[in-house]
């Protein structure tokens, strides 16, 4: 068998000097898009994956909106039966199993119960 034997610890080296990160921080705050990320990423030739995780760590980073291929925000099905109850007037756990209706009709059910309260 052979020994080990420990070696002093290894000083690790920052991937980002303050510099870059007071300057990625100011561009992102400024324009917050994937765009500046992409920018970002060729100006300190890293990946954007590692700009993202940096402004991330630094508390800036924003998470983009998720949208539908009809560019409609994505809506829970969960919401939409919150919304139901809410408009019912019922608790929460009352209509549970509309969780197994398609979200096309929870969308028409809600959408009938909302001009009938209106009305």
């Amino acid at each position: 068998m052979t020994a080990t034997t420990k070696s002093a610890p290894v000083a690790r080296t920052p991937n980002y000097s303050d510099i870059q990160v007071a300057t990625m921080i100011e561009c992102y705050t400024t324009e917050p898009t994937r765009a500046t990320v992409d920018a970002l990423a060729r100006k300190f030739n890293k990946n954007s994956r590692s700009i993202i995780a940096k402004l991330v760590r630094e508390g800036v980073y924003q998470t983009p909106v998720r949208v539908t291929k009809t560019g409609a925000p994505v809506v829970r099905k969960a919401a939409i039966i919150a919304n139901i109850n809410a408009n019912l007037g019922l608790a929460d756990s009352d209509l549970a199993s509309l969780e197994k209706t398609s979200k096309a009709d929870l969308e028409a059910l809600l959408t009938a119960i909302t001009l009938r309260v209106v009305a």
